[in-house]
């Protein structure tokens, strides 16, 4: 049986923010490179991702998400992005029957946070058929592996098997962590 936490202990938090951050931050870097012959493009591709993705995980996340999760209504709590004290301080408490709702429609944060580990793919690919480049191809392929990473083990061993909410939560769901 996995440890449900209530208060995730530094280092799973560490673990997933910084393994966030290094996708976002490495994604960002193989669009600016990949487009690096024209800079304009380039510097505003990666960063409106960038925007995008930090966005969607650090402010939507707390906005959204975050207000109708269990971690907002157990005292003393924190999940496993810490984002549920974000919240606290910027959004008020939602009906915890909405919390499903996180998967629902197009414009859903589940499609955009899908989205923001996706898109560094759909960007920078192209810019390797253009112009090949080594440093963009290892860019992308540390992307991937902090997918893979993000997928097969942070989820299921540091974030979301051990998550209180999972229950109600359709990624633990689909994950089959639920």
């Amino acid at each position: 049986m996995t440890r449900v936490y209530t208060h995730y202990p530094l280092a799973n938090i560490v673990i997933y923010n910084g393994v966030t951050a290094a996708h976002y931050g490495l994604g960002a870097a193989a669009i600016v490179l990949g487009y690096g012959r024209w800079p304009v493009l380039a510097w505003t591709t990666g960063l409106a991702y960038l925007v995008f993705a930090l966005g969607q995980m650090y402010v939507l996340m707390p906005l959204v998400v975050c207000p109708s999760c269990a971690y907002r209504r157990i005292a003393g709590a924190r999940c496993v992005s810490a984002m549920n004290l974000v919240s606290a301080r910027i959004a008020p408490l939602a009906d915890p029957e909405e919390f499903p709702l996180r998967a629902r429609g197009v414009l859903c944060h589940n499609n955009l946070y899908m989205a923001s580990l996706i898109a560094p793919f759909v960007i920078a690919l192209p810019a390797l058929f253009i112009d090949f480049s080594w440093p963009v191809l290892a860019l992308l392929l540390a992307v991937a592996a902090l997918f893979a990473l993000r997928l097969f083990v942070v989820f299921p061993r540091v974030a979301c098997g051990h998550c209180a909410a999972k229950g109600r939560c359709p990624n633990a769901k689909a994950m089959g962590i639920a």
